[in-house]
């Protein structure tokens, strides 16, 4: 993929602002001998697969965003991965799941029809290695289709303390940071299962077990930070010239 196609100079500055925000979030935990799964972890008693990390989800009323952290697919160097949600009433007016004839039986509705967005997969050291996407019924969502759901991204914001402030102010960053690879992300996974389904007939695509992550890239908040301040170096400097 591209990884910054066409952004502009506004979307530039509030991604190195967000690469900023990450770098404080590890700063403060790092003094504290931490990281942020370990401070998922803290105090949460023994980390046992597909368990919820915290228990209930961590949830915020004002933009109804949501998200956990557990583990459960054994990727090579994986530690876990957090999930990532925007819930029916944070979603734009008029904003409907895609139609479908299990829809009714099987997928949440009304204002529990959420959407997942994101998951980010984190390594053994406690960093994000990864982005992806999944199928429906992995995450037991409505589904809605990838044009629907790019415009979800800037709406996902954990805006309180609970249950850690660093972690909550760096998972609301890392949508900013690597927007542009969760849009992609989401474009890939729409055309995974259309691909799928073209290559099984008569199977319910959204359901198949034997399908659950539809997209996946890897990642380094390192590499994009600077990549974002070249990009910003190489726009800024021709203004600079034009107005000295």
């Amino acid at each position: 993929m591209t990884p910054l196609p066409s952004r502009s100079p506004d979307d530039l500055l509030a991604m190195r602002a967000a690469g900023r925000e990450i770098a404080e979030c590890y700063r403060v935990l790092t003094k504290a001998g931490r990281n942020i799964v370990g401070e998922m972890l803290r105090g949460e008693g023994e980390f046992i697969e597909l368990n919820h990390f915290p228990d209930e989800d961590v949830f915020d009323r004002d933009t109804q965003s949501q998200y956990y952290y557990h583990a459960h697919r054994g990727l090579a160097g994986e530690n876990g991965h957090f999930h990532t949600f925007v819930r029916q009433p944070g979603m734009p007016d008029g904003m409907l799941p895609v139609e479908h004839k299990n829809a009714t039986e099987l997928w949440p509705d009304g204002r529990e029809a959420l959407s997942h967005l994101i998951g980010i997969s984190m390594d053994a050291y406690g960093f994000p290695m990864g982005l992806f996407t999944t199928n429906r019924w992995v995450t037991d969502e409505a589904w809605y289709k990838a044009t629907d759901v790019v415009q979800l991204l800037a709406r996902f914001q954990i805006d309180h303390a609970a249950p850690s402030w660093p972690v909550n102010r760096w998972i609301s960053a890392m949508f900013v940071l690597f927007r542009p690879h969760m849009q992609w992300l989401l474009t890939q996974r729409d055309a995974a299962l259309a691909d799928w389904a073209a290559q099984h007939p008569g199977t319910d695509v959204f359901e198949d077990r034997t399908l659950d992550i539809t997209s996946w890239v890897a990642i380094s908040v390192e590499d994009q930070i600077k990549l974002v301040d070249a990009i910003l170096a190489d726009v800024q400097m021709p203004l600079f010239k034009k107005d000295n």
